[in-house]
């Protein structure tokens, strides 16, 4: 079968990629994709899913304790 350049146009017409749709997470502020956890402050639905700080060495989690601290305090 022969494929014409606008059959394949009307089949690859169809296959443009979307722009990704953000929401703004409650906690932190920050955008995240919607239904997924918040990969800044690890909270879902209002609840901590994700320690974010369990993986920090000592200084980057001083600092990401004082950054959290000062967006609640907002």
């Amino acid at each position: 079968m022969r494929s014409t350049r606008s059959h394949t146009g009307n089949r690859r017409a169809h296959h443009a990629l979307k722009i990704a749709q953000f929401t703004v997470c409650k906690k932190c502020g920050t955008q995240a994709l919607p239904h997924t956890v918040c990969l800044n402050c690890g909270e879902y639905k209002g609840r901590q899913v994700i320690d974010v700080l369990a993986k920090l060495n000592k200084k980057e989690r001083k600092a990401k304790e004082q950054e959290l601290a000062e967006k609640e305090s907002k």
